[in-house]
């Protein structure tokens, strides 16, 4: 509001309708004080020519200070043309530029009669009149025109320290009530327009906000009590990780708040929420004087939860690296706060269905409650209809859990169908955020016979048999990652492949990341060659792949060395399709030595050892086998006659042209290389 309240208290003070001046006179005030504000240092000065209607009045105010309604001004400067009234119960009216400080000028206009008293304060297009009625001294009125929401910024301190108000144009009328005896009353019924307001921290903030409020502030006693109830339409709220961005349909808001005295905490007793379907809340809360939330009793309602990702949960799905979630049904949720951590906690969901971004994962049918924490032990249960991640479906399933001291438990082992097999959760535990520490969940879970062929089918990999079975003691996942103790282990082409050391970051965010280390035993080479279409190779494979590391679903980095293993009773035979491969693979040749001319008329070769290693990094596969010698190493060892080699030739091949050749060579679209 300025300085437009402080100058009329002084002015109304000094200077009376009627008041003999003379040609000049000038008055010295040591200190003025009204219910409203205290000025110190106060002089006034009229010029005013005897026989004339008008003249130049000057007001300067060394200090002026409005405790309750928040404005404190130094050096405060006046100047207008006083002119008489025209009437003898006419108003006295004075016109003109006022400052405070360095501050640019504004125009100050005011009216003193018998009847009422009245101040406008204009710039550009924004104005603000205030009136006092003599019938009614003890209330004063203001009316409010296009006027920046910045002016009402020591006014919003003495409720919120911490809020800064920015842009934005404030209309309306606020009534302030004085009376002697009685506490400070404050009535307004405001609007503001593309408004926008933060705090010292950046933790809440504010922007292109249209509302429209009705106030109410009363301090009894030192007691402050206020109470707002708002419409709000369009415009984005950052609290925390929470970013609301407002539909342009009106959002209902009613807070009631108190605070027992200067530097006393903030509690609201009663605060509601309306935007429906999307969401009801309601509650209380309490904060600390620092302004942290200490108490918090709410509840919320959804009947469409689809609304719920963009309008109100984007800042905490970004977080969990979850953007682009999307939801559907219903649901309702309790939670109470206690010292700033979670003691009760309920979620109910109605034929709720989740899907991420492209689908990356998908509950659908969800149902039931979950009790995420209780004073006493609680009993609840959830359950789905049917579920992905990928292309992996997974069948229905209900979890009853078990909560009690911030923990939320599997009250028993659920089995969920999964690729023709079944995936067996043993023990699964959830412990609340406290003590500085994020959500952390622990399970063991063991794999039952899941088809590897119908696995093959949704990663896009050749239809091959074989299951996969295992047993995973103990997962935990916390802070985004997935670390898996034990191992899985996949019965496959007649061996063994075992899978360890298994980790994911972000499994359901952007770029889900995965590490591994595999073991291969003894698989039979003639059964993995035919299903692949590679040529036929008899034999057993062993090998490992290393530091296993994938950046969404595609791979980034490993160290994988594969090799032959002699066995008794199993012939070791290599076609002449599977050489051609092989050779071009390896950016190599096979050649023959002085029965090199041979090579032609042979369907397959016998050979004594394979080998063949890839240590990939940054793009680049770094090849070797059996003996290097250079920039060449030996992939293949014949044995007999004709005596078979294959050599490659280049140790360093770009990974996406290896995986062209390797694509090429199943294809079939390999020429032979002989020397």
């Amino acid at each position: 509001m300025r300085p437009i309240l402080l100058l009329l208290l002084a002015f109304s003070a000094t200077l009376l309708p009627g008041q003999a001046w003379g040609r000049s006179a000038e008055a010295r005030i040591a200190r003025i004080d009204s219910p409203v504000a205290v000025l110190q240092q106060v002089w006034v000065r009229l010029d005013w020519p005897g026989d004339a209607r008008e003249g130049q009045l000057r007001i300067r105010v060394a200090r002026a200070d409005a405790a309750d309604l928040g404005y404190g001004f130094d050096d405060l400067a006046w100047s207008c043309t006083l002119q008489r009234p025209a009437q003898t119960d006419g108003p006295w009216r004075c016109s003109g530029d006022v400052r405070a400080g360095d501050s640019a000028p504004m125009r100050l206009s005011v009216d003193l009669g018998p009847a009422a008293t009245g101040v406008a304060l204009e710039r550009a297009d924004a104005r603000l009149a205030l009136e006092r009625e003599a019938a009614g001294p003890d209330l004063t009125r203001i009316d409010l025109t296009r006027v920046p929401l910045a002016w009402a910024q020591a006014l919003v301190a003495q409720a919120w320290e911490a809020g800064r108000l920015g842009a934005g144009e404030l209309d309306g009328q606020v009534r302030v009530r004085t009376a002697p005896g009685e506490p400070l009353a404050v009535d307004a019924d405001l609007s503001v327009t593309g408004g926008a307001f933060e705090t010292d921290d950046a933790g809440a903030a504010g922007e292109g906000l249209d509302l429209g409020a009705r106030v109410r502030f009363r301090q009894p006693g030192g007691t402050a009590m206020a109470a707002v109830d708002a419409t709000l339409e369009g415009g984005a709220l950052l609290f925390g990780n929470a970013f609301i961005d407002l539909p342009d349909a009106p959002v209902e808001l009613r807070v009631d708040a108190m605070r027992d005295g200067p530097g006393a905490a903030w509690s609201l007793p009663r605060f509601e929420w309306h935007d429906a379907p999307a969401l009801v809340g309601r509650g209380s809360a309490e904060f600390s004087v620092d302004g942290s939330l200490r108490g918090l009793e709410l509840e919320l309602e959804s009947d469409d939860a689809s609304l719920l990702p963009a309008r109100y949960l984007s800042g905490w799905l970004a977080l969990a690296a979850m953007d682009g979630l999307h939801m559907r049904g219903g649901l309702d949720a309790r939670a109470v706060v206690r010292d700033g951590a979670l003691r009760e906690g309920r979620l109910s969901v109605r034929g709720l269905d989740l899907r991420g971004q492209d689908d990356r994962f998908r509950f659908l049918g969800l149902g039931g409650e979950v009790v995420l924490a209780s004073a006493e032990p609680a009993e609840s249960a959830l359950g789905w209809r049917a579920g992905a991640v990928g292309d992996i479906v997974f069948g229905p399933a209900l979890l009853p859990l078990q909560s009690s001291g911030g923990e939320l438990r599997l009250g028993e082992p659920v089995g969920v169908d999964l690729l023709g097999g079944r995936l067996v959760f043993d023990q699964a535990a959830m412990r609340l955020p406290a003590d500085g520490r994020g959500m952390r969940l622990e399970l063991g879970m063991a794999v039952e016979a899941i088809q590897v062929e119908q696995l093959a089918q949704a990663f896009g990999w050749p239809a091959f048999g074989g299951t996969l079975s295992g047993r995973i003691p103990a997962a935990r996942y916390e802070d985004e990652r997935l670390v898996l103790e034990g191992g899985l282990s996949m019965q496959v082409f007649d061996g063994r492949v075992d899978v360890g050391s298994l980790q994911m970051d972000r499994p359901f965010g952007v770029l889900p990341t995965l590490s591994a280390d595999v073991l291969v035993h003894e698989l039979d080479l003639y059964a993995m060659t035919s299903v692949f279409g590679f040529g036929h190779i008899s034999g057993r494979l062993s090998g490992s792949i290393d530091g296993l590391r994938l950046v969404g679903w595609q791979l980034s980095s490993f160290d994988a060395r594969f090799a032959t293993v002699p066995r008794a009773g199993v012939r070791q035979r290599i076609s002449q399709r599977a050489v051609q491969n092989i050779s071009s693979v390896g950016e190599g040749m096979y050649i023959g030595g002085l029965q090199g001319w041979l090579i032609g008329f042979f369907d397959d070769f016998g050979y004594s050892r394979i080998a063949i290693s890839c240590r990939l990094a940054n793009g680049v596969c770094r090849m070797g086998g059996l003996r290097s010698a250079g920039n060449a190493f030996t992939i293949v060892e014949g044995a007999g006659i004709p005596h078979l080699r294959v050599i490659g030739h280049n140790r360093n091949v770009d990974w996406a042209t290896l995986v062209e050749r390797i694509g090429a060579a199943i294809g079939g679209e390999v020429a032979p290389v002989v020397d």
